[in-house]
């Protein structure tokens, strides 16, 4: 990673466990992958390690020897572990929102973004979106983007996010699943490397519609658009009857899956991968992973927090930079 730009990690909220696993992941990368947290200094103490204020990124790699680089963005207000405080939540936003500012002018190789409470924002600043990837969106301009749940054995993209499941049938549509197999092979290729990538797709009821036994979404809507983009030369599977497409067998057949809804796409991969599930969002213009959990309320503060997300969530984004970058 020499001479490449560092890593910014946006604190998310910081009476959750975000300030714990950037002291904790820094304690295991130390120098070998620098990132800086953008965040108020007085908010990652007493973690077991002290943080090293820097007033540039650059500074990032160097001020890594010693301490855990910070970025420094001051709050308005104290942060006590598992109670969120109304008056930092314009704190969490600005940060989010520098960190694309700085990786959008090259400052950042991507931008890792720590753990949101979406009620915390909306009740202290007003926040009116979903969660981070609408509001990501947003910052950068770009209509549609993509989540992807990644881990070394599984990558898995869900068409629909976080809608009802009564609510899925009615949300599908051919421009939907289209945009998402298309953003999904492309960075399939642009950022991991992956020449031609082999994609399974999902059906929407069990086993696969069973010929329209069980569904019709598959024959009218997901077999449609499948052909299509066969027909542009894209590498296409499916769609497959989620229960049979991830187990070892089937994962080596594909490079990347796309479920079409929430659920269907989280469980294998916490099930293959808890600990080291790393959530991506396709599409943008500038990279962006983030530990594939939340901030954790309940254990915040006690010293139990787990870092192997944020670990794995830093790797992933130093190895799409690489790719990117080639």
């Amino acid at each position: 990673m020499t001479g490449a730009a560092p890593i910014a990690v946006s604190i998310g909220e910081p009476a959750g466990i975000g300030p714990e696993i950037a002291v904790k992941a820094w304690q295991r990368l130390g120098a070998r992958l620098p990132f800086f947290v953008i965040g108020d200094p007085a908010h990652l103490t007493g973690f077991g390690a002290h943080p090293v204020p820097i007033a540039r990124p650059q500074d990032a790699a160097h001020a890594a020897l010693s301490g855990l680089p910070v970025l420094v963005h001051p709050f308005a207000a104290p942060a006590i572990p598992g109670q969120p405080t109304p008056e930092n939540a314009a704190g969490v936003i600005a940060a989010i929102a520098r960190g694309v500012d700085l990786v959008m002018r090259g400052e950042a190789s991507a931008l890792t973004t720590l753990p949101i409470n979406k009620k915390a924002l909306k009740d202290g600043a007003g926040f009116r979106f979903p969660g981070h990837t609408e509001y990501l969106a947003h910052l950068a301009g770009v209509e549609t983007v993509v989540m992807m749940l990644a881990c070394p054995a599984l990558r898995v993209v869900p068409a629909t996010i976080h809608i009802p499941l009564s609510e899925v049938p009615a949300a599908l549509s051919a421009r939907l699943l289209t945009d998402t197999i298309r953003i999904t092979h492309d960075a399939m290729r642009r950022d991991f490397g992956i020449a031609a990538p082999r994609i399974a797709i999902a059906g929407l009821n069990p086993h696969a519609g069973e010929g329209g036994t069980m569904g019709s979404e598959e024959d009218s809507l997901i077999t449609p658009v499948i052909a299509a983009l066969r027909a542009e030369g894209l590498t296409l599977s499916g769609p497959h009857s989620a229960d049979t497409m991830f187990h070892a067998g089937a994962r080596a057949q594909y490079d990347a899956a796309i479920a079409m809804y929430h659920d269907q796409a989280l469980i294998p991969i916490k099930t293959v991968d808890f600990a080291g599930g790393v959530n991506v969002t396709l599409g943008l213009p500038f990279i962006r992973t983030s530990p594939d959990h939340g901030t954790a309320f309940d254990i915040a503060g006690t010293g139990r927090a787990d870092p192997t997300s944020l670990i794995a969530a830093l790797e992933m984004a130093q190895q799409m930079a690489k790719a990117r970058n080639a």
